[in-house]
């Protein structure tokens, strides 16, 4: 990975600009900056092999520090800046970093361009024991979170993947970045795909609408990714001539409701594409345009998709998991990514929804089953179902006292926001089977009395 991103940084010119916001980071400017970086986790002991575990929000610090722990050959382990202490300790333990850096002030609403930072030596941390130089975490069907390694080689075709696809930003382009760089595509279509390519990525003030379309007027941004959520919002807002500059947007984490796409597209002029990956594959198929939808599009150059048994499988070199303590996904070289989808007469993969718990609310993956251990972790809770249709509602069983409002709170402090649940309801009982199952039917839990 070394060797990567000094190849990353020295493409391009050093005018060339690569963030912008306020004020605008040019590459001859990034790469001082992550030099000096690297200068200071060097002198923390943050070498070759180094597990770091990154908590740090959206921002130039963000991916500068990325940057940086890559160029020393560091295993980097990016987490979500909004998970709760709880949270961060289940992580820690599954995958035991040396480091743990983060920021020392709260992200608030508004973005900010750079962080203070500090760095944690932590007790009973072990550097990599194999190549891969990003490790993720992903929920899945037990309700314990999965590590995900990515090796170099792994990464590097995927940046070469988004940029041979069909319609992707390319170079002195302008790319509104809205998906969290925490995860899978914020990093490598975001970050890696515009250093690789010479884009240059611009930040909004906030998420809200008429951040967005001041952002993308003052900047006269040509592209944007995000999740369906701020394409929902922009097409509420419904102002085309903020829009003037946009060539092109798709969105990532979650399938567009059509009714969506087509409110965009009848407020703007032209459609919202579509990119559907895992944090175990990354990228794996994209139409820019949406023309394919409701299909998520071909795959992407560099990819092998199949669906056998119903279910979307993805040729990989090796299993994606670093540790697997339950039955394992990926067999004679093919992972099995637990959606459920068919290839339609023009070769567009079509997803028909996912084979196990695992659902996306706004962007994010939310396993039910977590949400569900954190309901029975209270001591007054002796059972919990939770469904999602539409909404995540949860359903728990309790002694007398309990109220729906005390256990929405007791989730809010081992759970992050995007996983709670946004409805709660407390009864004697949970409905059953004839068998004596857990009843997981929405409608019936939602005439439960």
């Amino acid at each position: 990975m070394r060797e990567f991103v000094t190849d990353l940084l020295r493409r391009h010119g050093d005018d060339v600009p690569v963030f912008t916001h306020e004020h605008t980071t040019t590459r001859g400017a990034l790469r001082a900056a992550v030099a000096a970086e690297a200068g200071s986790f060097a002198a923390a002991g943050v070498g070759e092999g180094t597990a770091v575990m990154l908590q740090v929000p959206p921002s130039f610090t963000q991916f500068e520090v990325v940057l940086a722990l890559w160029s020393l050959g560091a295993r980097v382990i990016p987490v979500d800046h909004r998970l709760t202490p709880v949270e961060v300790g289940v992580l820690l333990e599954l995958t035991r970093p040396q480091h743990l850096v983060r920021a020392t002030t709260r992200a608030g609403d508004t973005f900010r361009e750079r962080y203070e930072l500090v760095t944690e030596r932590l007790p009973g941390g072990v550097p990599a024991a194999t190549g891969h130089r990003l490790v993720q975490l992903t929920s899945g069907s037990t309700g314990r979170p999965k590590v995900v390694g990515r090796s170099t080689g792994s990464i590097t075709r995927e940046v070469a993947r988004f940029g041979a696809a069909d319609g992707m930003t390319r170079f002195g382009e302008r790319l509104l970045l809205l998906n969290n760089p925490a995860y899978s595509f914020g990093l490598v279509g975001g970050l890696l795909h515009s250093l690789a390519a010479g884009v240059e990525i611009v930040f909004p003030a906030r998420h809200a609408a008429e951040d967005l379309l001041k952002a993308v007027e003052r900047h006269q941004v040509d592209f944007i990714t995000g999740q369906p959520f701020h394409f929902e919002r922009l097409a509420a807002a419904a102002d085309p001539s903020a829009m003037r500059s946009v060539r092109a947007a798709f969105s990532g984490g979650e399938l567009m409701r059509p009714e969506v796409a087509e409110r965009f597209a009848d407020a703007y002029g032209f459609g919202v594409g579509e990119c559907f990956g895992t944090t175990e594959t990354g990228a794996l198929t994209m139409d820019v345009t949406g023309a394919s939808r409701p299909s998520v599009g071909p795959p992407m150059p560099d990819t092998e998709i199949r669906v056998r048994d119903g279910l979307v499988e993805v040729a990989l070199d090796e299993s994606p998991y670093l540790a697997e303590d339950g039955p394992s996904r990926y067999a004679d070289g093919w992972f099995r990514t637990g959606d459920r989808g068919e290839f339609d007469g023009r070769g567009n993969l079509r997803l028909l929804g996912r084979a196990d718990s695992l659902v996306v609310v706004r962007g994010f993956n939310v396993d039910l089953t977590e949400v569900e251990a954190a309901l029975l972790a209270h001591p007054l809770v002796t059972e919990a179902v939770v469904v999602h249709d539409g909404v995540v509602r949860a359903y728990a069983g309790a002694s007398d006292g309990l109220t729906p409002a005390e256990l929405a709170g007791w989730c809010a402090d081992r759970l992050a926001e995007f996983k709670l649940p946004e409805r709660v309801r407390v009864l004697p009982a949970l409905p059953r089977t004839s068998s004596g199952k857990l009843v997981r039917d929405p409608g019936v839990l939602a005439g439960a009395r």
